[in-house]
């Protein structure tokens, strides 16, 4: 596992950024897992800069998302689907056709066999981004006693929906349910970049890079079984997981 410290989150944006252009300049057809939430949102704006400038074309790209909410329409604005087409594939040249995310409507067993599928059609994520949440929680694998290996629907941990609820008007209006890829799914990509900021996540992050242990208490511990795995993280959080370096 390799951790980059950088001098600030805008930074670490900028770095995750690069790794992606990078790829995608290597290989215009490759593989993207993609992640939504508040963290990716600036690393979002910097790729739609370097469309616009003509710095990288996503037009042969493909697209999967780790998660969608059960129990919402693509349509509404904090669906996933939502998400992704106003933060990033309104404003690249991706044909939205190479792009997927679960369906949150409709049979939901059904929709999470989708999503496993699309995990590995064509080839598994050359590149899979990933945030963090603050109780270790990738995607919506939550912590807890055991973990899913394939994509599945989720029971959201009291802590999850608190922290979604800033995304709603009410959090009685946020979903208690969503399908998500699992464990094993999102190791099976060939490289994975995790970025995270703000000192809420520093017990998380500590968990994941302090040391060896394996936790499905704190479900990125898992990202150690990966033999290409990148943590990208600010000096400011460094300094709260007791990083040294």
């Amino acid at each position: 596992m390799q951790v980059v410290v950088t001098k600030s989150y805008d930074e670490s944006c900028a770095y995750v950024a690069k790794m992606f252009c990078d790829l995608v300049r290597e290989k215009p057809d490759c593989k993207l897992g993609l992640a939504t939430g508040g963290t990716p949102v600036p690393m979002y704006k910097k790729l739609i800069e370097a469309c616009a400038k003509g710095e990288v074309d996503f037009s042969r790209v493909h697209t999967v998302n780790l998660d969608e909410y059960c129990g919402i329409p693509e349509t509404h604005p904090q669906s996933y689907r939502y998400f992704m087409n106003t933060n990033l594939f309104d404003h690249i040249n991706i044909d939205k056709a190479n792009t997927y995310v679960a369906q949150g409507m409709g049979d939901a067993a059904a929709n999470a066999a989708a999503l496993e599928a699309k995990v590995r059609e064509g080839g598994v994520a050359d590149l899979q981004l990933l945030g963090i949440g603050n109780n270790g929680h990738i995607a919506f694998n939550e912590a807890g006693d055991t973990l899913t290996a394939e994509a599945h629907i989720e029971q959201l941990t009291e802590s999850t929906i608190n922290a979604n609820a800033r995304f709603f008007d009410s959090r009685d209006e946020v979903p208690t349910t969503a399908i998500t890829m699992g464990m094993a799914d999102i190791l099976a990509a060939k490289k994975v970049v995790l970025i995270a900021n703000g000192p809420a996540k520093a017990d998380a992050i500590r968990g994941l890079i302090a040391d060896g242990s394996i936790t499905t208490h704190n479900p990125s511990t898992l990202l150690k079984l990966h033999p290409d795995v990148v943590v990208v993280i600010d000096e400011e959080l460094a300094k709260a997981a007791g990083w040294q370096g």
